[in-house]
């Protein structure tokens, strides 16, 4: 808790943060080597109405950049500067083949591939980002050039300009602390590739003020990432895990190939460490910053091999790969050690927050959990096995200062903030458009029933990470293994539904803050809560019909009894998938609230919650009267044929529920309805479909 506080003293949520400055209408981007113009890119996509200024000490890598960031917005006008002219005329030749092969691969127009090459402009001056209100450097990990490239900025830019370091490994204070004005400067750690990629570290550190801090953790997130702040140590929070799980399988090199390692690897990651090293030309990279990790012991030393080879002969991720059991545990536990013992170091130094530590390793890095999650998968017993082969083997690495327990008891997929009185629980998985799994459903539950006897607290606020989704669904989780068993199917409804059911009996109000998407299940938490907002291009939408199956957790139920003026419109959607726009749910009654932008719906909604003190309206018990369900004869949604079998399963659920005598009897129904339709044809093709990527066929 303390290391949370420290780090986020302001909100968890970056867009519950209100910014002292604007977005900027010119940045800057210095350095167009390898990630330079992927961070250029990300900009110009996330404002389209900014000047984008991209610098570099050589010209070819400007040019090479140049189409590839012009491609997202083809009227922005856009800076590259370097001091070597001879680059960017061959840059400017691979800036043609970017767009070429987009036009080939008919995912760019060529009147826009046209468009892209214009209004861009190669520079070797300086002086043009003076107008700039945000610098980001992304040069070479060198710190004198970086230094140097800051006193240049800093007497050109305005004393507000806000100047941060790319660098993946180099302590904030050791490039800025000679700065005029350290206070507007800090590190922003991309990861490649830098315009798709989620995370970035911002840096906190004694120099940087807490409102440039702040500013960023906003700014990131308002264009589209998921900042996470880290303390101002070496390698900070990712790289810390990334440079050591590759220094530590070289290591391994003595016993296995490089192909061995990679294979068991994969049992973690989706790609094992060498076949990464190859993709990014990366072993200067951990040679560089291991070495600087040795200022905190040899046992950080490169391994020796890394400076003597150019590229790993390695297997494709998923070929088969022979390892015997001997070899094949010595690097499953080498390699758990390590990730173990930086997990335990980053803790107990608080460098970075549980859940950010567990969240960017999946995200950034690509674990299939974050290691704190196979801790708790393994088990204490397991991991203090691991824990002592990795110590005998290599002693000097850091070890657990804390029980095994204090590693785990926080929340992994859910934000939890204060405003007012309220808590603001976010629904975090931007990776998946805040989509649910039964964990995280778990963790708002046990938020709601924390809180909910508080005195100080007065009500809650759920509400999505980000700008695009409140949630764009449930996981399909285990319900393919449960295909075809009606019983097993209605009883992992019911399941499902704990949230919703403890929020039908709660006198402090909940309201849902609809920040975009709430589709399926994500749509069935919002509707329960005792109140709606959203944002204006919010959409709300049942497409489980789609998939061959139905809204079974409450969806073909409540919305009739708490909206029944809107029966016609829910037929509709429950049947034939239609989505509803914010401004329609506002007509029936659905949402109270429509606001502009996110701080006004996190306004919106705590207005909501303080309107609805002692006011809750409960979902109404008896039978209710609506209209006949209309379905045309080849029902669609969109383009798509649905299965009639399926919808007819919907309408009679539907129906059923809507004559049950008590609203109990009538979520039965539904949870029935789910099991019913979980054994036909349609359910099983639309899951497949969905698994596989591919459109549905339904054949009755």
């Amino acid at each position: 808790m303390a290391t949370e506080n420290k780090l986020y003293s302001s909100a968890f949520n970056p867009l519950l943060i209100r910014p002292d400055r604007p977005l900027p209408d010119e940045v800057a981007v210095i350095g167009a080597g390898t990630i330079g113009p992927d961070i250029g890119y990300y900009l110009k996509s996330a404002m389209p109405d900014c000047k984008l200024f991209l610098l570099d000490v050589v010209e070819e890598p400007l040019k090479r950049a140049g189409y590839y960031l012009k491609s997202a917005m083809p009227d922005c006008k856009l800076f590259l500067l370097d001091v070597v002219e001879e680059p960017l005329k061959r840059a400017e030749q691979r800036i043609v083949g970017y767009t070429q092969k987009a036009v080939d691969k008919k995912k760019m127009k060529p009147e826009k591939a046209a468009a892209v090459s214009q209004n861009i402009v190669y520079t070797t001056d300086y002086e043009q980002i003076k107008n700039c209100k945000l610098v980001i450097e992304a040069a070479t990990e060198d710190i004198p050039l970086k230094q140097k490239i800051f006193d240049l900025v800093e007497k050109i830019v305005d004393q507000d300009t806000i100047i941060t370091s790319n660098t993946s490994s180099i302590p904030a204070d050791r490039l800025f602390l000679k700065m005029t004005r350290p206070q507007r400067t800090t590190v922003t750690h991309f990861f490649a590739p830098a315009w798709r990629s989620l995370p970035v570290e911002v840096i906190s550190w004694k120099g940087v003020s807490r409102q440039v801090l702040d500013y960023l953790f906003w700014f990131f997130a308002n264009t589209g990432k998921a900042p996470i702040i880290s303390d101002n140590a070496i390698c900070f929070i990712l790289d810390r895990i990334f440079d050591n799980w590759c220094n530590e399988s070289a290591y391994l090199l003595d016993d296995a190939t490089a192909s061995q390692v990679d294979k068991v690897a994969e049992e973690f990651v989706f790609a094992g460490p060498f076949f990464v090293l190859n993709m990014a030309n990366g072993n200067p990279i951990i040679i560089e910053t291991n070495s600087l990790q040795m200022e905190e012991g040899n046992h950080y030393k490169p391994a020796p091999i890394l400076g003597s080879v150019d590229r790993w002969l390695i297997h494709r991720p998923g070929s088969p790969v022979k390892v015997d059991d001997e070899i094949k545990n010595k690097i499953r536990d080498r390699l758990l050690g390590i990730l173990f013992s930086q997990s335990f170091d980053i803790i107990d130094r608080g460098i970075g927050t549980h859940a950010d530590l567990n969240f960017g390793c999946q995200v950034a890095l690509g674990f299939k959990k974050g290691p704190l999650d196979l801790m708790r998968d393994l088990g204490a017993e397991e991991v203090q096995r691991i824990m002592k082969r990795f110590q005998q083997e290599r002693p000097s690495f850091p070890r657990p200062g804390q029980e095994y327990a204090a590693y785990q008891g926080f929340n992994r997929f859910i934000l939890v903030d204060e405003r007012e009185g309220v808590k603001i629980i976010t629904i975090r998985r931007p990776q998946a458009m805040n989509a649910l799994n039964d964990e995280m459903t778990d963790e708002i539950l046990a938020v709601l029933k924390q809180f909910t006897d508080d005195p100080g607290v007065k009500g809650f606020v759920i509400t999505g990470y980000g700008t695009a989704a409140f949630s764009a669904g449930a996981d399909i989780g285990k319900f393919p293994s449960i295909l075809g068993d009606p019983d097993a199917s209605a009883q992992y409804a019911r399941d499902c539904a704990k949230v919703q059911t403890f929020m039908d009996q709660m006198d402090k109000p909940v309201v849902a803050a609809v920040n975009g998407m709430a589709l399926g299940g994500g749509l069935e938490i919002a509707i329960r809560c005792h109140g709606m907002v959203a944002i204006k291009n919010s959409t709300l939408q049942f497409p489980e019909i789609s998939l061959g199956i139905l809204p079974g957790i409450g969806g073909c139920i409540v919305p009739y009894r708490k909206w029944p003026q809107g029966a016609e419109l829910f037929h509709k959607m429950i049947c034939l998938a239609r989505p509803l726009r914010a401004d329609e749910a506002a007509d029936i009654g659905m949402i109270t609230g429509i606001a502009d932008d996110y701080p006004a719906l996190i306004e919106a909604a705590i207005n909501e919650v303080n309107r609805l003190q002692g006011k809750i309206t409960r979902i109404l018990e008896g039978e209710i009267q609506i209209p006949n369900v209309k379905v045309p004869a080849e029902p669609k949604a969109g383009k798509q044929g649905l299965s009639k079998e399926a919808v007819s399963i919907a309408v009679k659920t539907i129906q059923d529920g809507a004559a049950a005598q008590k609203l109990s009897m009538a979520l039965e129904i539904g949870y029935k309805g789910f099991g019913e339709i979980a054994c036909t044809d349609a359910a099983k093709e639309g899951i497949s479909a969905f698994l596989e990527r591919r459109k549905p066929e339904f054949k009755k």
